[in-house]
């Protein structure tokens, strides 16, 4: 078998010809440095491969800088550095050769390298694979279908929302990356992303094939007291059914505190001309299904995974976030992947929610693969599940529940906004 070599992608043609390749998308006429905005240049990987076309890379990678909101002190999150793989693809002519392992090594090695960044994370578009390396699944997204009109419910927030008033702008406009950027960082719920501004440049950044018979990409701005407090991005697509306006409103996420996405939300389904909503990046516990009036007031929910999270440093990962309750368990972690992970680790949680994690010899309580953590680390995929589902074995009964109680969450992470 040929030598796999991982290392940063020179050649940013040969970069993009490679994912245009493994994603067989249009090719846009565009330059590439255009169609990589975002993405920064020493954050961009390729596999090599003697005698592989030099027009493309065997194998691509690329990271987002990015914080995840963890849980964080008193039960909301804080923001803590995290590595988000994106870009991904082995070339046709290169797969089931091992350049996926090598290149998912080489980014667990640059991460753990890294000082301050401890995780990594992703969104799966084939969810089989990236459990085998290590990643758990740690949040659900909803995409919820409303019928113009709907009514949002919430006496509790209505004297919050009203004040709240709503302008909108379109992503060529010049502040918006920066504004939406701004109110992301304020507003960044347990188990969000947030992107440096070149990625909120990158979610901005149109070309005409994108827009075809849409409208080009809007941002509402939720405003409160003269400042930005929230946004949704949106567009609508026109359609007409015998006669009347039918038209689609695609929500591609709506940020903000409760009352701020509750005046949002009744703005998106009050738009003329518009027969349906389609809200995406809605989280398992998202209030918007309460104030609707449950899933069948809807027209229609769809679930599917959100963030997949690998705990790269296993004792600063879990050293990071905040416990919910005291614990003293000892795991065997199971990581093939990363094997400065594997091994016995002892997690002691004192009554100030902040952990010790070290290396042990003692008898473990439980026996789990490092995705369990990973599905676990932001409080919202139970460990007593996995154990009922035999992920997670214990050694000493009752020790699952016991460190699920801690690293539990109040609420279920959010979903994570696509990158």
């Amino acid at each position: 078998m040929s030598l796999i070599r991982v290392g940063p992608a020179t050649d940013a043609d040969r970069y993009r010809a490679t994912d245009d390749t493994v994603w067989f998308q249009e090719v846009l006429p565009q330059p590439t440095e255009l169609l990589l905005t975002g993405l920064p240049v020493d954050q961009r990987f390729a596999a090599e491969i003697d005698g592989a076309d030099e027009a493309t890379y065997p194998g691509v990678y690329g990271v987002f800088p990015l914080r995840l909101a963890v849980p964080g002190p008193g039960g909301g999150p804080r923001q803590v550095a995290c590595a988000g793989l994106t870009w991904v693809g082995v070339h046709p002519d290169h797969r089931r050769r091992g350049v996926l392992t090598s290149m998912l090594r080489h980014h667990f090695e640059q991460v753990h390298a890294e000082p301050g960044t401890h995780v990594s994370a992703l969104h799966a578009s084939e969810p089989a694979i990236y459990g085998r390396h290590g990643y758990g699944l740690a949040s659900l997204e909803l995409v919820v279908t409303l019928s113009r009109g709907t009514t949002l419910t919430a006496p509790g927030l209505d004297d919050a929302a009203d004040p709240v008033t709503t302008r909108m702008a379109t992503v060529s406009d010049r502040d918006v990356p920066r504004r939406m950027h701004d109110c992301h960082v304020a507003n960044a719920a347990l188990g969000e992303v947030v992107g440096a501004l070149g990625y909120y440049e990158r979610i901005c950044l149109e070309v005409p094939e994108h827009q075809r018979d849409k409208e080009p990409w809007r941002v509402l701005f939720a405003r409160r007291g003269g400042r930005d407090v929230g946004f949704a991005m949106f567009r609508r697509s026109q359609k007409w059914e015998h006669a009347r306006p039918a038209g689609d409103l695609e929500v591609w996420a709506v940020v903000g505190e409760p009352a701020t996405r509750l005046a949002l939300l009744r703005r998106l389904v009050d738009f003329d001309l518009v027969g349906s909503v389609k809200v995406g990046n809605v989280g398992s516990e998202d209030p918007l299904l309460t104030w609707a009036g449950g899933p069948r007031a809807t027209s229609a929910v769809e679930t599917y995974d959100s963030l997949w999270v690998r705990l790269v440093d296993l004792p600063e990962a879990l050293a990071e976030r905040t416990w919910s309750a005291p614990c003293d368990v000892v795991v065997d972690v199971a990581d093939r992947s990363a094997p400065w992970n594997e091994g016995r680790w002892r997690i002691h949680v004192d009554g100030s929610g902040a952990a010790a994690v070290e290396r042990t010899d003692a008898d473990a309580d439980l026996r789990l693969p490092v995705d369990a953590l990973g599905a676990a680390y932001l409080g919202g995929t139970s460990l007593l599940g996995l154990a009922r589902a035999g992920t997670v074995v214990e050694q000493r009964s009752g020790a699952a529940r016991e460190l699920w109680h801690a690293m539990r969450a109040d609420l279920a992470p959010a979903a994570a906004v696509g990158f």
